[in-house]
């Protein structure tokens, strides 16, 4: 089966990707370099990586692999709350299982739009009192935005189009793809 095609959700028909938005060199560019400017920026310490499940396991994975530094690598899963879409209520569905107390902590997530979620999570974690909290996102949305974000590491902005590919999915689909594209919807 060509890469290149999306599963429909109702059959094995196969609606085409419009446009490669992030190819895999560039995205692979520009992870290396993040990479190397957060072993700069956290030189002589140990850094905890905490990757938001689902869509950030890829590029967390990738950008441990370019961190120069000793890590941990830790994964939760937040769900907004499902039965109003406009609140603000934020839940825990996988927590970390190491205590981040007095550690550098790196959140990794795949993309921020209104940054709601990520407000939630950060809130969160500087209760468990790390010595640093910083946000490296692979693509963000910043027209988006409903909370303040204090973005450290951002490898790509990008407009709101619908995204696939590198971890971001549709319907739970497609995170596997090597590329960003845009899809028919």
């Amino acid at each position: 089966m060509n890469r290149l095609a999306l599963l429909d959700s109702d059959s094995l028909a196969l609606p085409p990707i419009e446009e490669i938005v992030l190819d895999e060199v560039t995205i692979a560019a520009r992870v290396k370099e993040l990479g190397a400017e957060i072993t700069r920026d956290f030189k002589g310490c140990e850094l905890t990586v905490v990757g938001i499940l689902k869509g950030a396991q890829v590029f967390a994975s990738e950008l441990v692999r370019k961190i120069s530094l000793p890590t941990t690598l830790e994964f939760m899963s937040i769900s907004r709350y499902q039965r109003r879409p406009a609140a603000k209520e934020v839940s825990i569905i996988h927590d970390l299982e190491q205590d981040i107390a007095g550690r550098h902590v790196l959140i990794v997530e795949d993309i921020v739009d209104t940054g709601l979620t990520l407000n939630y999570l950060e809130s969160v974690l500087r209760k468990r009192n790390p010595a640093s909290i910083s946000i490296c996102s692979l693509l963000d949305r910043p027209a988006l935005r409903l909370a303040e974000i204090p973005m450290r590491y951002v490898g790509f902005n990008v407009n709101e189009e619908f995204l696939i590919g590198y971890g971001l999915d549709y319907r739970d689909r497609f995170r596997d793809l090597p590329f960003i594209a845009t899809m028919a919807l």
